[in-house]
């Protein structure tokens, strides 16, 4: 997976997610959230983050290349002559050729419903609709790949990271999405030391995939626990997926809800360092950043702060 495709997903998604800067509520229920909308939506014209303009860093593992150990939840048959040829044609397909990828993807899926290649397909529409910023296709896809493949690492990953910022919470299913969210972060956590290296991959690269589907989940999973209120709770995981982030440069919208949490929490000066590290960061997130460190530093002086 490349490093700007997860970070289309840390920033573009998040955009749209059901808070913005300071105006933030917890969803304590699907109602609740739906209520609270109206507030939200006002404080977002003024405040909304736009998209993170991330520099891309190169990312040894695809996701076109199947993850995890689990067995398949549906039968495979064998692949036919023709079948292999039709695989065959698809993997000549250039990697940056995403429409036709994605076509091609769709109709042999079509064509092929039992096919053992099954998971490089939804796979590759899940990196071919994330890249196309066309979340409720990708999330489709990666259901289906999660059916029929529960361990793989990076799909939970950036599933749990990316229903986890697209919540609205006004949708009548977004308890539900919560739940998924965090069930797939949560699954991804577990699963990821257990996997064990393919031969194909340097110790290197394994490593960097499977901190790569780690701080998604971890972002997914802190994100839900700050949606949910739970302050003490976020905090830890947070910091675990900037601590898991090993690029070059950390994705600053991890460091953005880290600020949120510690706020939330009155940890003010641990607030005003997240949003400092993310304000040092050239994204779209900078105002928001800089703006939350000086209500951070404003609420330090007025508020008493609680003990970490």
């Amino acid at each position: 997976m490349t490093r700007n495709v997860i970070h289309w997903a840390s920033a573009v998604a998040f955009a749209g997610t059901l808070f913005c800067a300071y105006g933030f509520t917890p969803v304590a229920s699907a109602r609740q959230g739906a209520q609270a909308a109206p507030a939200q939506q006002q404080q977002s014209q003024q405040q909304k983050p736009a998209a993170a303009d991330k520099k891309p860093d190169a990312a040894p593992l695809q996701l076109d290349t199947p993850q995890g150990t689990a067995q398949q939840a549906a039968p495979t048959v064998p692949p036919t002559p023709q079948e292999e040829t039709d695989y065959k044609a698809f993997q000549a397909i250039p990697p940056n050729d995403l429409d036709k990828r994605i076509l091609a993807a769709e109709g042999f899926l079509q064509k092929y419903p039992q096919s053992q290649y099954r998971p490089m397909m939804y796979q590759t529409l899940v990196s071919g609709y994330l890249a196309k910023q066309d979340v409720p296709k990708m999330i489709d896809a990666g259901e289906k790949e999660i059916a029929l493949n529960p361990n793989d690492t990076p799909i939970l990953g950036l599933m749990g990271q990316t229903l986890a910022r697209t919540l609205n919470p006004k949708s009548p299913d977004a308890m539900s999405q919560l739940t998924r969210a965090e069930l797939y972060s949560k699954r991804a956590i577990e699963v990821t030391p257990t996997l064990t290296k393919p031969a194909e991959l340097t110790d290197e690269q394994f490593n960097n995939a499977k901190n790569n589907a780690l701080e998604m989940a971890y972002s997914g999973l802190g994100l839900v626990y700050l949606q949910k209120g739970q302050y003490d709770q976020a905090i830890p995981t947070l910091e675990q997926s900037v601590k898991t982030d090993t690029h070059s440069e950390p994705d600053p919208v991890n460091l953005y809800l880290l600020g949120l949490a510690n706020e939330k929490a009155s940890h003010f000066d641990a607030a005003v360092a997240a949003f400092t590290k993310c304000a040092a960061i050239q994204s779209s997130l900078q105002a928001n950043c800089k703006s939350g460190i000086d209500t951070a530093k404003k609420a330090n002086s007025t508020q008493l702060s609680a003990p970490k």
